[in-house]
């Protein structure tokens, strides 16, 4: 692992209306000790104005890696992976979807929408701290993003 990767903290908005699952993650993050800032949005259209730096989200840092939640209370996740990946000045941003649904269809629709991966949900601590692991060791550490 190069050095250089570690030497910058990584930007993550999380878009997740479970503020659980919010507290599952930060907890996830912080046991495994990743360089990182987590942002979070809890409505799909408040995550769109987090990346498009709109109103009073203008000084937004732009996100290294969005995880995605898919059951979100204005908009369906598939809706938002769709304004991100066919904006642009959005689509190189990875988009992780993370969520409890296994449903084929939302995997396949998720997928066809160009999301990154499809990550199911773990509901124990441990295995969401294995989960985070593994992301945060493959899109932070291996992957070379494109950056800002």
């Amino acid at each position: 692992m190069p050095d250089f990767e570690r030497s910058r903290t990584a930007e993550i908005l999380l878009v997740e209306d479970n503020p659980g699952d919010v507290r599952l993650m930060h907890e996830a993050f912080r046991e495994v000790a990743a360089l990182h800032r987590l942002s979070v949005a809890t409505t799909g259209a408040a995550a769109m104005r987090y990346l498009r730096r709109e109103g009073q989200d203008k000084a937004a840092v732009r996100p290294d890696l969005v995880l995605l939640d898919l059951n979100l209370p204005d908009m369906h996740g598939l809706e938002v992976l769709s304004a991100i990946k066919t904006d642009t000045s959005l689509r190189r941003i990875p988009t992780v979807v993370f969520s409890s649904s296994l449903r084929r269809e939302e995997v396949v629709s998720a997928y066809n929408l160009n999301a990154n991966s499809y990550i199911a949900k773990p509901v124990e601590l441990a295995d969401f701290i294995r989960v985070v692991k593994g992301l945060e060791e493959f899109w932070l550490t291996v992957v070379k993003l494109p950056g800002s």
